[in-house]
C-alpha cells in the first residue's frame, strides 16, 4: 500500500479516524511543547530530520500506550503527515514537488472534493485524498500568516502566493473563498495555480503539438527583432506558457523589465528586472501597486524589452500602449478568444477607464501591436490558433489583421496542421 492510498483509506474509514486523530492530536501537543514555534516554522534540513525521527517515537509511544499495534507502515505514514502538518503544507506536500512534479494546477472545493490538472492538460481528474476542513485551514494559515493575509467573513476572498522553495522554485499563485460565500460550506474552497520550476523550452511547446518548428522560428525573428507582441486566448489556452517559451529568444544582454501579478514567468537571464503588483493592504494605509504603475517605472528603467503580465485592466492596457508607442519593445498576454475579440475587449476596457471613442483606440491598438499570437484549445490540446501582422493603416476604421499562419481545423488530433497564408514583417520600425 503507497503512502498516498493509506493516507486515502485512513480518511474514509470513521474508525481509524478517530484512533488517528487521537493519536495525531497527542503527538502534536508534545512536539508543540518540546520545540520553539519558530524552530518549527523555518526548520533547517537536519532540524527536520530531527523533528522527524523525535514524531515516529511519539506515534509509536501513543499506539503503545492504547496497546495498539497498526503496524510500521501505518506508523510511518501517520510519523509523515504529522510531520508535514508540523513543518510543511499537509495534503498539499502529497502534489507539491519532489513528491509530484507533473501537477499544473490543484483544485479544493468546498465540498471535500479535490482535484489536479497534470502538466499539458486542459482539464481536471480526481484525487483519492480527502482533508478535514481543520488540515485544510491549518495549510491556509500557514500559507496566508507570513503574508499578513486572513480569510474570514470580512475578507472572504483572498490571492495570496505560494512561496518559492527549493524543490518548488516556481512557486504558485493561491485563490481562497471563505465558506461562508462557497456553498455548501464545509470548508474553504481553494485554487492553486502552480508556476513552472524552470524556463519554458520552445521544443517542449513544438513537442506537444503547440505549434510547428517553422512557426516557433517566426516568432523567434519576432522577439529578436523587438516587435511588438500580444498573445492572446481564453482561460487556461496557455497564454503565459507560450510568452514564457518566446523570452528564451531575446537576444543576451538585453535588459529586460518584466511587469507581473503575479510573477510567474521565469527567463534564466541576468538581466532581468522583475516587478511585482500588489493589492491593497485590508485594514492598512498600505496602497496597492498596479501593473499600470508598473509600467510607468520600467519606461523609467531604461528596458531593452518590456514584458508585461496579462494586461486585465483599461489602466494597464492604456499604461502598455503608451510604451508601445512611444518606442518601447516588448510582450504581454490578454484574455481575448480571437483577434477581431482582442479589438473588442480593449475598446471596451480602454473605453471605460479613459473614455476614449472606439475610432481612437483603434487607432491607438494598430499603432501600439505588430504581432496578434492567438492560442486555444482543439481536441483538448493547446493549439496556436493564428500568428497575424497588425497593419498600421486601419481600413474602414477597424484594426487589419494580415494572417501569416492559420490552424487548420479539419486536421486531426495526432497531427496538426497550420498553413502558411503570409509573411511575417520584419522592419516594422520603418513602416510605424
Amino acid at each position: 500500500m503507497t503512502l498516498l492510498s493509506l493516507y486515502a483509506t485512513q480518511a474514509v474509514d470513521t474508525n481509524a479516524d478517530a484512533e488517528r486523530g487521537a493519536v495525531m492530536n497527542e503527538v502534536i501537543d508534545q512536539v508543540n511543547a518540546e520545540y520553539p514555534p519558530a524552530r518549527l516554522a523555518s526548520p533547517s534540513a537536519t532540524e527536520r530530520a530531527e523533528i522527524q525521527e523525535r514524531v515516529t517515537v511519539l506515534v509509536a509511544n501513543a499506539f503503545r500506550r492504547r496497546t495498539m499495534r497498526p503496524g510500521p507502515q501505518y506508523e510511518t505514514a501517520l510519523g509523515e503527515e504529522i510531520t508535514r502538518r508540523l513543518l510543511g503544507l499537509g495534503f498539499l506536500d502529497l502534489l507539491l514537488p519532489p513528491v509530484r512534479t507533473d501537477i499544473s494546477e490543484i483544485a479544493v472545493y468546498s465540498s471535500g472534493l479535490l482535484q489536479i490538472m497534470r502538466k499539458g492538460a486542459v482539464r481536471f481528474d480526481n484525487v483519492d485524498l480527502h482533508p478535514d476542513a481543520g488540515e485544510i485551514w491549518r495549510v491556509l494559515d500557514r500559507v496566508l500568516g507570513p503574508q499578513n493575509k486572513t480569510l474570514n467573513e470580512a475578507n472572504p476572498v483572498v490571492y495570496a502566493k505560494l512561496p518559492a522553495t527549493e524543490h518548488n522554485p516556481g512557486g504558485g499563485r493561491i485563490t481562497a473563498l471563505h465558506p461562508t460565500i462557497a456553498p455548501p460550506g464545509k470548508n474553504p474552497a481553494i485554487n492553486l495555480r502552480l508556476f513552472e520550476q524552470k524556463p519554458v523550452l520552445p521544443e517542449w511547446l513544438i513537442e506537444r503539438g503547440a505549434l510547428s518548428a517553422e512557426m516557433m522560428a517566426d516568432l523567434q525573428l519576432a522577439m529578436q527583432s523587438g516587435k511588438r507582441i500580444l498573445v492572446c486566448g481564453g482561460t487556461r489556452t496557455g497564454k503565459t506558457t507560450l510568452l514564457s517559451a518566446m523570452c528564451n529568444f531575446l537576444p543576451e544582454g538585453w535588459r529586460i523589465v518584466k511587469i507581473e501579478d503575479p510573477e510567474e514567468i521565469w527567463i534564466n537571464r541576468q538581466t532581468v528586472q522583475s516587478f511585482e503588483a500588489r493589492p491593497k493592504a485590508i485594514g492598512t494605509e498600505v496602497a496597492a501597486v498596479t501593473l499600470a504603475d508598473g509600467v510607468k517605472v520600467a519606461m523609467r528603467l531604461s528596458p531593452d524589452f518590456l514584458i508585461v503580465g496579462e494586461a486585465r485592466s483599461g489602466e494597464a492596457l492604456e499604461a502598455l500602449f503608451s510604451a508601445m508607442t512611444t518606442g518601447h519593445s516588448g510582450a504581454s498576454t490578454f484574455h481575448a478568444e480571437s483577434p477581431r475579440d482582442t479589438v473588442e475587449r480593449v475598446i471596451t476596457e480602454m473605453g471605460m477607464h479613459s473614455q476614449a471613442r472606439p475610432a481612437e483606440i483603434q487607432r491607438t491598438f494598430a499603432s501600439a501591436i505588430d504581432l496578434h499570437v492567438q492560442i486555444g484549445i482543439r481536441y483538448d490540446k493547446r493549439r496556436i490558433i493564428s500568428i497575424m501582422n497588425v497593419a498600421k493603416e486601419l481600413k474602414d476604421g477597424k484594426v487589419f489583421f494580415e494572417p501569416i499562419w492559420k490552424y487548420d481545423e479539419d486536421s486531426p488530433l495526432e497531427t496538426p496542421r497550420w498553413n502558411r497564408v503570409g509573411k511575417l514583417k520584419q522592419v516594422w520600425q520603418e513602416e510605424s
